[in-house]
């Protein structure tokens, strides 16, 4: 198996390089070793409340220094997205900062009164009214686009209803199903290879969640490791039809420009599944050895 040239990361943010304000053990020295080795990066996350300037000031505070210009969200993919499709068109947004100002930066008007899209993003103070309004905007003809299907996010006291779960109210009320940009949509990979000028073959997603990270990922042709430092566990990863390229337990475990595939001593889905899931081997018995001439055959290699 040729070992493949790894020229660029997509790292997923939140359980892989930090947990809420935390630095997650390691997350420092990768971000350094692929900086120093001059490799492409973005990392990604599916939150649409903050820049990318917000969350480079709260990577800097958990003591991981990442430019604005290397954060890619779920609220930039969708306002790429729709300068694509509509340019300089009119949305009427549910959301924060860091939605109102993607789509502000990419010429498009904020509005009520008629606009091309219900833009809906995440935010902590989802108000009845916005949502209100949204429902008759859809209702009258409005598009309706969601930055992300998360149905709930983290915060310090649990866990908080998310973009996809008041998406759902306003699909309930309307009949209309948001297209969603956000992971698992390739599209949001794609968009973050665009912006690196990467390609697939050299590029390799890094997350935490095997049904949108490790999901997308694959559908956009790459490889991609799985950590175990966020909401996947070893014995969830069995439950999926597909599996990652390797399973590791944080993102210190993988080595900087190397072919994921070939990662020593990696937990994998088949090598390390969890002891309860194991079949015992079968009994053995003792047998002489073979003759001189009757090779046995090579062991298979991984």
């Amino acid at each position: 198996m040729p070992e493949r040239t790894i020229e660029n990361y997509l790292i997923d943010m939140d359980g892989v390089l930090v947990h809420e304000e935390h630095p997650i053990a390691g997350a420092d020295t990768f971000i350094a070793g692929i900086t120093a080795a001059g490799l492409g990066f973005l990392v990604l996350t599916n939150n649409s409340i903050y820049t990318a300037r917000d969350l480079s000031a709260r990577l800097s505070r958990s003591g991981l220094e990442i430019p604005p210009e290397r954060i890619w969200t779920s609220a930039l993919a969708t306002a790429l997205f729709l300068h694509t499709q509509r340019p300089g068109g009119s949305a009427y947004v549910v959301g924060e900062a860091g939605l109102t100002t993607a789509l502000h930066d990419i010429g498009y008007v904020l509005s009520d009164s008629s606009p091309d899209y219900v833009v809906l993003g995440e935010t902590r103070t989802y108000s009845f009214e916005a949502i209100t309004r949204a429902v008759r905007l859809v209702r009258g003809g409005a598009r309706f686009i969601a930055t992300n299907p998360d149905p709930t996010g983290p915060s310090v006291e649990g866990l908080l209803p998310a973009t996809g779960a008041v998406a759902a109210m306003i699909t309930k009320a309307t009949g209309v199903t948001p297209y969603f940009v956000g992971k698992p949509n390739p599209l949001m990979m794609r968009s973050a290879l665009n912006t690196l000028s990467a390609h697939s073959e050299t590029t390799v997603v890094i997350g935490d969640r095997m049904d949108t990270d490790v999901v997308a990922g694959l559908e956009a042709g790459m490889d991609t490791v799985l950590v175990l430092s966020g909401i996947t566990t070893h014995a969830d990863v069995e439950r999926f039809p597909y599996r990652p390229t390797a399973v590791v337990d944080s993102i210190a475990r993988v080595p900087v420009g190397r072919d994921v595939r070939t990662i020593d001593g990696a937990l994998t889905p088949l090598a390390a599944a969890p002891a309860a899931r194991r079949q015992p081997p079968p009994p053995t018995t003792r047998r002489r050895p073979p003759p001189p001439d009757d090779a046995a055959p090579p062991s298979p290699t991984r």
